[in-house]
């Protein structure tokens, strides 16, 4: 009888062990999936529409912040109607220089001040940069006084950034930047954006590449044709795919590309992919078009498809398409008055 006592202390851990085991396996696992946090279009009454893009991108246990909208006040009011906790993030992609895509930076560093940020790398941007002294022609009969650093310049000049104390990391050339997760660099040369630098991307998951787009400036098939360079499967494509205003050829090539060249399986298009090809793509793709309007949470990952929110969506009210329309013409990154140009120009001929 003496050693009954740590016999039922043993017992007594041993199905407190029993108990906390399938505990922590029925833990829920991460979330997968991509949140719109900033567009001009959507249905969520609690969030604010605007000309921009923002999505917060949950996958293979990383959350990750791309792009940061056109106004920081809207961006956080936005956030915050989705509960999302910026201290938290893995990193942040800011796709390229356009302030639709990152003026919301400065709440996000209010926050989580020390966040990895990666940005294109430029010659001279906005980002910060450096080039080698070596870029300006000198002229050495100059006096010390008239010469730039007195004649004496470091070999390497570094130009500050727009905020000075961010962690950034600038990517000149498409890079692993995590396990399976890929930031695809690529130049544009359209006209308007000619040498525009832009980052996308792609996440190599179980069922194919995952492909986050700012405003594919490059072209949406050049994007596509190097992630299916990492993957030729491409599961999904969401994001603007930059044809906002071009032509319905244009558009039907591109389309055409996505669909029948590239097989791709889902597309989530969103702000400067433009009215018709929102239209376009959705006779293309039929069930595989996925609304993606501001607020929308896209399932990615092996759930997806499990509640997957597809079609159109809400339509769009006339308020909707007066303010997305107002906001498509108020600057030109997108080319549209190059594209009223060139029309012009080709009927005087």
């Amino acid at each position: 009888m003496k050693h009954r006592g740590p016999l039922l202390i043993a017992a007594g851990i041993s199905s407190l062990i029993s108990i906390a085991a399938p505990a922590r396996a029925a833990a829920p696992e991460s979330r997968s999936q991509i949140t719109i946090l900033y567009d001009a279009f959507g249905n969520d009454p609690s969030m604010s529409k605007d000309w921009g893009f923002s999505a917060l991108v949950e996958i293979a246990g990383k959350r990750i912040l791309f792009d940061t909208g056109n106004n920081a006040d809207i961006f956080a009011a936005n956030v915050k109607a989705k509960g999302v906790d910026l201290k938290t993030l893995d990193f942040v992609v800011l796709s390229h220089r356009h302030s639709d895509h990152m003026a919301g930076l400065n709440y996000v560093l209010s926050v989580n001040p020390t966040v990895k940020i990666y940005a294109p790398k430029e010659g001279f941007g906005i980002y910060g940069s450096s080039l080698p002294s070596s870029f300006y022609r000198k002229d050495e009969s100059l006096p010390p006084e008239m010469r730039y650093y007195g004649g004496a310049p470091p070999q390497i000049m570094k130009f500050g950034a727009a905020w000075q104390e961010a962690n950034f990391e600038l990517i000149d050339k498409t890079t692993e930047i995590a396990p399976g997760m890929t930031l695809i660099a690529l130049v544009s040369d359209t006209p308007g954006t000619k040498e525009l630098k832009e980052l996308s991307l792609a996440i190599n998951t179980a069922e194919g590449v995952v492909l986050v787009v700012g405003c594919s400036h490059p072209g949406i098939e050049r994007i596509v044709e190097a992630a299916a360079a990492i993957n030729p499967k491409i599961h999904l494509i969401a994001g603007g795919f930059h044809l906002v205003a071009a032509s319905d050829e244009i558009i039907a090539k591109a389309v055409a590309a996505l669909k029948d060249t590239f097989k791709v399986e889902n597309v989530a298009p969103g702000h400067c992919t433009g009215e018709p090809t929102f239209a376009a793509l959705k006779k293309a793709f039929g069930g595989q078009y996925l609304y993606a309007g501001l607020g929308t949470a896209l399932p990615i990952g092996t759930d997806t498809g499990s509640d997957m929110r597809r079609g159109e969506g809400p339509a769009l009210q006339q308020d909707d398409l007066t303010t997305y329309r107002r906001l498509a013409r108020r600057e030109d990154p997108f080319g549209i008055l190059q594209a009223r140009r060139l029309r012009t120009k080709a009927s005087q001929l």
